[in-house]
């Protein structure tokens, strides 16, 4: 078979690191959300998670100065939610109100939950060394939430301008991690 070039600047559809989540933020009594895509588990405990976001961003600035978030990973029945909050600004929109999002209180951070998502990681930035050069934040989460009604939920993966792929198929293979 004949292998062709392949654009560098599509490399990263190749490379999607995980699902897509939605990130919220609290700061100056305002809740905010945003979808992010680019993050990549750094470390298992504590659990390390480290993420990119654009210096451009409202929730940047937000988690720049509380050095907090929640990370909500949705499910795809909530494609619809995160595409829009993807799509608008926190500065001139309420995205809990916008996409009929419910905040919840967290236990460890001031960032709320959102009820809809199945599962919750409070987190706290835990290195800020790389976040002038390529807005990259190394964030430990302090405590998890999973919705135990929600079986094996499928978590959208994001390849760049709107393209989705979604989990779906499982195997089990044997391992000797514990």
């Amino acid at each position: 078979m004949a292998k062709k070039t392949y654009p560098l600047s599509r490399v990263y559809r190749l490379l999607e690191p995980g699902p897509v989540v939605l990130v919220t933020t609290a700061h100056k009594g305002k809740a905010n959300i945003m979808t992010m895509s680019w993050l990549t588990m750094m470390e298992f405990e504590p659990p390390l998670v480290g993420c990119v976001l654009s210096g451009r961003n409202y929730s940047f600035d937000a988690l720049r100065a509380t050095k907090e978030c929640v990370l909500n990973i949705p499910s795809v029945e909530m494609v619809k939610q995160v595409v829009g909050v993807g799509n608008c600004s926190g500065k001139k929109v309420d995205k809990f109100r916008k996409f009929k999002l419910t905040p919840l209180p967290a236990s460890q951070v001031a960032a709320p939950l959102i009820a809809e998502c199945y599962a919750n990681l409070e987190c706290r930035v835990a290195d800020t060394r790389m976040v002038n050069k390529y807005n990259f934040f190394v964030l430990e989460v302090v405590k998890a939430w999973i919705d135990p009604s929600m079986k094996n939920p499928r978590t959208l993966h994001h390849q760049g301008k709107g393209v989705f792929m979604v989990a779906g198929d499982t195997i089990k293979l044997p391992s000797r991690m514990k």
